[in-house]
């Protein structure tokens, strides 16, 4: 039961965005070891950069053919005036 408690403590909180059992006993966790890394990982961080791109592009990709679909039936559309005569069409109106 305490390394249930300890896994469910140990998460950080969607609401609160900190660690539940520092909200619940005011204090920071310890482990005996150091779970945050000082350095910088420069390969991942290039790599997350990479991939943020390539989804940009395949966004704007699909995009763009998501709007050729669409605009292939649109017409065109006619403004009227006040005073413009104009045929209506009574074929789906129900009496």
């Amino acid at each position: 039961m305490a390394t249930a408690e300890f896994i469910f403590n140990n998460k950080i909180h969607t609401a609160t965005k900190i660690l539940l059992i520092k909200v619940n006993y005011k204090q920071e966790l310890r482990m005996g070891f150091e779970i945050e890394r000082k350095e910088k990982h420069v390969k991942t961080e290039k790599f997350v950069e990479k991939m943020k791109e390539k989804a940009k592009l395949m966004l704007k990709k699909s995009q763009e053919e998501m709007r050729k679909y669409i605009d292939r039936n649109k017409k065109e559309i006619v403004k009227c005036k006040v005073g413009d005569r104009v045929s209506l069409s009574i074929k789906n109106l129900v009496w």
